[in-house]
């Protein structure tokens, strides 16, 4: 018999074959010491009527026949909740499914696409959902997820075209997500920070966040004692993105101006060769990267530039102390080098530079919000795209929130 997680089970008074809904009803009583409690704070209540009689509760299948619980479900007269509807163990308040139904729901959403979910226990994808916030809203129920938040990182990721995104805050202490909403900027973050109060942003220590300026501004505003690190991967891509156009110059030097068709098809196919890490370069960009160094000292000066400030958060791993002196030669040769798009990158580094010293000093990265990301897409590409924001969001909160379901009266993992 199916049990509540504390392993108080029903008692069975009958099972029959109906054979023109084909499956079967199993009719059960909670035991005398659980009757008569209110469905929602589950504290003993007086007799208030009969409800609307017998009610059913999709079960497990056995087989491929489906089961349903069947009991009365009278209604009690609580004195917080007024008249509602007895608890019973087997389900949760206003649900009609068993426990070990949602778990198992959970589960298999949490392990392949709602559409197979729903094929697969024979109801709605819409239900699915309904079970999955059910279940995530049950388990985090005592749980306050912002609850002592101190190191968190704020990212934010598109989930459909035109410009859709959500913003996402994990926490680096745990590794969870914590929060997410729909949309990104500055009314975002406040719902976030409302949602947190302003006593425990004011605890916050670090907050890892890429260069956007609306996560700048709402930090400075809302959490003014938190260190904003810069998240090391954005800014060695700005790099790129700069190293790109200096290349892109190069080709369009050589293509309108020498008129040498040959040399600016060298340069066109030359951009993995400039943005792969030295030590990762194949023999043949390799080769490549020597024909430049010899051709256009200028582009191999702006690959320099980036593979040094690359070298500047390498050398912050193990020698913090000496990276921020290499960042600040970094600056000075970038400030001199007579390449527009360095010359502009350096100017906003030095915007940035507490943040991005923080980062060579904490070694704090938002490695783990994008690969939370990357987990999210992965939701995203499985599901076959979603209607909705808040669908996605509830899958996201069911598999990186908190504990993964496990499969009914199996034993969760040890690590």
């Amino acid at each position: 018999m199916e049990a509540d997680p504390d392993g108080r089970k029903a008692v069975v008074e009958g099972v029959r074959f109906d054979g023109n809904e084909q499956c079967v009803i199993v009719s059960v009583r909670p035991e005398a010491r659980r009757r008569q409690r209110c469905g929602i704070c589950v504290r003993p209540a007086s007799w208030y009527d009969g409800g609307r009689g017998r009610r059913r509760w999709r079960a497990l299948d056995h087989g491929a026949v489906r089961v349903f619980l069947e009991a009365d479900a009278p209604r009690v007269a609580c004195r917080e909740h007024g008249p509602t509807v007895v608890a019973v163990p087997w389900a949760r308040h206003g649900a009609g499914h068993t426990r070990a139904f949602d778990q198992r729901t959970a589960w298999l959403a949490a392990e392949c696409s709602k559409s197979a979910t729903a094929v697969l226990i024979r109801t709605s994808w819409r239900t699915v959902g309904r079970i999955v916030e059910r279940y995530v809203a049950d388990r985090d129920g005592a749980v306050d997820r912002l609850a002592g938040l101190r190191r968190v990182g704020i990212d934010e990721i598109s989930y459909k075209r035109g410009h859709r995104y959500m913003t996402c805050v994990v926490d680096h202490d745990t590794g969870r997500v914590v929060w997410m909403a729909d949309g990104h900027g500055k009314d975002v973050m406040d719902a976030f920070f409302d949602h947190l109060g302003d006593d425990r942003a004011a605890r916050l220590t670090h907050v890892s966040a890429d260069g956007a300026g609306w996560i700048a501004e709402a930090l400075t505003r809302r959490a003014p004692n938190a260190i904003r690190v810069m998240d090391p991967f954005h800014v060695v891509a700005w790099a790129t993105e700069a190293l790109d156009t200096e290349r892109r110059a190069a080709w369009n030097r050589a293509r309108r101006e020498a008129g040498d068709k040959e040399r600016a098809r060298a340069l066109k196919d030359s951009r993995f060769a400039l943005w792969k890490n030295k030590a990762d370069l194949t023999d043949r960009q390799a080769a490549k990267l020597t024909w430049i160094a010899a051709t256009d000292r200028r582009l191999h000066r702006a690959w320099q530039l980036k593979e040094a400030l690359r070298t500047v958060f390498s050398l912050a791993k193990s020698r913090p102390t000496a990276a921020l002196r290499a960042l600040d030669r970094w600056i000075g040769w970038a400030r001199r080098c007579r390449i527009d798009g360095f010359v502009d990158l350096q100017r906003k580094i030095r915007r940035h530079y507490e943040a991005i010293r923080a980062a060579l000093t904490t070694g704090m990265s938002n490695g783990l919000i994008e690969s939370t990301n990357t987990k999210t897409r992965l939701i995203i590409r499985r599901g076959f795209g979603f209607h909705s924001a808040d669908a996605i969001i509830a899958l996201v909160m069911l598999t990186l929130a908190g504990d993964k379901p496990i499969l009914p009266g199996r034993q969760p993992r040890t690590r």
